[in-house]
């Protein structure tokens, strides 16, 4: 009983935290369950909670959020997948868009950070086209301990992550 109410209170303070993360009020925020959403919408919203497990899983709610805006912003571009699952399955010959794809640990460890994942995913999800982003239209990131030679425009950094966008803009 006890776990169960620290685990509704945390998913609470997740809410909290992504008000004040995108800035929203309670007035333009659209909640919404997972069990209310189709199962196409369900299946989006799994590849987004397991994009942001994988990998933001620990960092904080804005790391969360931000990695699951960069996902979202890839939707509206051509050259990525153009729905949630086909971003985060896409792979370039050998090379996966998100390193997880390919590094075989797809075990859900934790489900106490699995479902603050998920919280994020279905806030995301349903409020993308309201959100402020955080990532300033990034479409790219990487964590701060690689230094991969892009030629892109940093936007921000977010926990152990940096994000960039391309210099022209798209």
């Amino acid at each position: 009983m006890r776990k169960r109410l620290y685990a509704v209170l945390s998913l609470f303070a997740i809410s909290i935290s992504i008000f004040t993360i995108t800035g929203f009020t309670d007035d333009k925020f659209i909640n919404v369950e997972y069990t209310q959403l189709t199962k196409e919408a369900q299946k989006q919203v799994d590849c987004l909670t397991q994009n942001i497990y994988f990998e933001a899983g620990h960092e904080p709610e804005n790391g969360k959020v931000a990695v699951a805006l960069v996902t979202m912003n890839r939707t509206k571009d051509y050259r990525f997948g153009n729905d949630i699952c086909s971003v985060v399955k896409q792979r370039t010959n050998t090379t996966c868009q998100f390193s997880w794809m390919c590094e075989g640990h797809k075990v859900i460890r934790n489900n106490f950070v699995y479902d603050q994942a998920r919280e994020v995913a279905l806030y995301v999800y349903a409020n993308y086209e309201k959100i402020h982003d955080i990532t300033h239209g990034a479409k790219f990131y990487h964590a701060d301990y690689v230094n991969p030679k892009w030629k892109l425009e940093k936007t921000t950094v977010i926990g152990r992550h940096i994000f960039y966008k391309e210099r022209n803009g798209i």
